[in-house]
Order: structure tokens, then C-alpha cells, then sequence
């Protein structure tokens, strides 16, 4: 029977019209998944589903999720956790309870369908990939004798504007942030965001007005990935990668998947901290406002 997906153009092109027409006829697309990004149920049949391929240098996996959630698009993932989930795969059709509901197909690099012995596939939320990054793209500080080059901390909470709950990421490096290839020990953090687009704000109660262009937050399996950015050749580049898929909560997926973006809060090191509240992040976020050093922009979702 035929499945209520979405394959888009990009989706096509790795896969082969021959594979799409057959996943749209209902082959290899199950009735019941699991979505990959809101990890809900889904039913192929009854509501309309998008195609999401993670492909790594010579594995793909397609995965499937709610078209209001995320777009049908295909996202570049690092191999080797490619191939751990493919290992989960597996094992989960190997054991005894394997779920029902199954959220991915796999393909090898040569886009031939690779059936698993009973027909059905999963990838569990534990293995899900995370994206390839060929060359860092972060600014860092300089190290220098007895420095260490700063990291970027990366809260998750969610932020009121107005009446609206919005899925917020505030970044916060651990040092100063100088420009590449500068020498210099000053902090240009939050100049370097500006001078991408980026907008000092003037009042937490407001949302960034658009999406800046090119850039984005990556979820994959319902977890955090990384914040991409432009890249010089085309596309997008990691900006900042999880060293492990974030979790984050549920009412925080849940503003993301009504709004299909985030708004991603960035200060300068030891403005904020680690606050253990969404309220005292908030007044952390009025103060560092009030002083002048909060800017901020709106990252549409990518990837799942």
C-alpha cells in the first residue's frame, strides 16, 4: 500500500529514482516508526512522513520521521558512528523484543538495499550518529605556554518572549576567544558572532525578529548534536559538536518541533555559568543584557 512520504530531491539523488518510486509504493518504508526526531510514534499510512538519510563515506541509513517535524533532507554523518548504529541494527533484529516500530533502513555505500533476516529495522536513540566535521570551524583562543584553548559550553533551556515558550541553547566559552590567526590574547567572541549576523540584544522579552542564513542546530534521534554555520566551500559546517548527543528535555524537543527553530544565546566566558534553573537562567540572561554583552539569533532545526 502506498505510504504518505515525502522524499525530496536531495533524498532522491543518493538513493536512485528506482529506490524512491519504491519507497513511496510502500518497500523497505514501514507502517509504524518511531520518529527520529520527536522519537513519537508515527504511522506512514495515516500522516504524512519524511525521508531523512544519514549518510556517512560509504554507509547511508534512512531514517524516518513526522513531516511537521523536521523535512525529508539528507544529513552528513561521521562513519564510524554510522557503523555503530548499523552494529545496534543488528543486534536489536538479532535479540529477542526487538521493537516493532522500527525508525531506519540501511544502505551500503553503493545505495543497493541491504536487507536485515526478518525484514524489519531499527536504530536505537543510544547509537544515534553524529555529524561529520572535516575541519573544526570554532574560533578558539590562542594556546600559548601554560594556556589551553577555550571550549564552548552549550546550555539547553527553555526562554519566554512575551508569552511564548522558546527552545533556547546559551553558549559560553570557558576563556577569551580571539580571531584566527590573530596572536591576540583579547576576547572577540561575541564581535566574531556579530560579524556573522548575530544581534546584541536589548531585551531577553524579544525573539530574534529572522533565521540567520546558513546557520542551524543539529538534532538527531530527539538528542543534540551541533550548531552548524556556513562553510566556505558550500553547505554547512560544525561550529560546535557535542563530544556525545546531548538529551534534552521533553518540553524542550516539544517548543522545537512547534516552531522548527532555536535561539541561540551566546556571552562571553564567566558571564553566566551552570544555572540549575530555568528561572535563574533567565535572570543570568537580563543581567548579562542589562550589561551589554547578550547577543543572540534564531537557528532554524536541520537534520532531525
Amino acid at each position: 500500500m502506498p505510504r504518505m512520504l515525502e522524499v525530496s530531491d536531495e533524498v532522491r539523488t543518493e538513493i536512485g529514482d528506482d529506490e524512491a518510486d519504491r519507497l513511496l509504493a510502500g518497500a523497505h518504508a514501514p507502517d509504524a516508526y518511531d520518529c527520529t526526531s520527536c522519537r513519537a510514534p508515527g504511522d506512514s499510512l495515516r500522516e504524512p512522513t519524511s525521508t531523512v538519510l544519514f549518510i556517512g563515506d560509504e554507509t547511508a541509513v534512512l531514517a524516518f520521521a513526522h513531516a511537521r517535524c523536521v523535512p525529508s533532507q539528507v544529513v552528513p554523518v561521521d562513519e564510524e558512528q554510522l557503523l555503530g548504529a548499523v552494529r545496534s541494527i543488528s543486534q536489536a533484529q538479532g535479540g529477542a523484543g526487538a521493537p516493532a516500530a522500527a525508525p531506519a533502513h540501511v544502505y551500503p555505500g553503493t545505495h543497493t538495499v541491504a536487507g536485515m533476516p526478518d525484514g524489519t529495522w531499527s536504530a536505537p536513540a543510544a547509537h544515534a550518529p553524529q555529524p561529520h566535521v572535516p575541519q573544526p570551524q570554532a574560533p578558539q583562543a590562542p594556546a600559548g605556554p601554560g594556556t589551553q584553548p577555550a571550549v564552548l559550553g552549550v546550555t539547553c533551556g527553555l526562554v519566554l518572549c512575551g508569552d511564548t515558550p522558546y527552545a533556547a541553547l546559551v553558549v559560553e566559552p570557558t576563556g577569551p576567544i580571539a580571531r584566527p590567526g590573530s596572536g591576540s590574547a583579547e576576547d572577540e567572541f561575541l564581535s566574531l558572532l556579530t560579524d556573522h549576523g548575530f544581534q546584541v540584544v536589548q531585551s531577553v522579552d524579544r525573539a530574534p525578529a529572522r533565521p540567520l542564513t546558513g546557520w542551524s542546530v543539529l538534532m538527531a534521534m530527539g538528542q543534540l548534536h551541533a550548531i552548524l554555520q556556513p562553510s566556505a566551500s558550500g553547505g554547512s559546517a560544525a561550529w560546535w559538536q557535542a563530544h556525545q548527543p546531548l538529551q534534552v528535555t521533553e518540553a524542550w524537543r516539544a517548543a522545537v518541533a512547534r516552531r522548527s527553530e532555536v535561539i541561540m544565546y551566546a556571552v562571553p566566558a564567566g558571564t553566566i555559568g551552570r544555572q540549575p534553573r530555568e528561572d535563574l537562567l533567565r535572570m543570568a540572561l537580563d543581567r548579562a543584557t542589562g550589561h551589554g554583552v547578550l547577543v543572540a539569533g534564531m537557528l532554524p532545526l536541520a537534520g532531525t
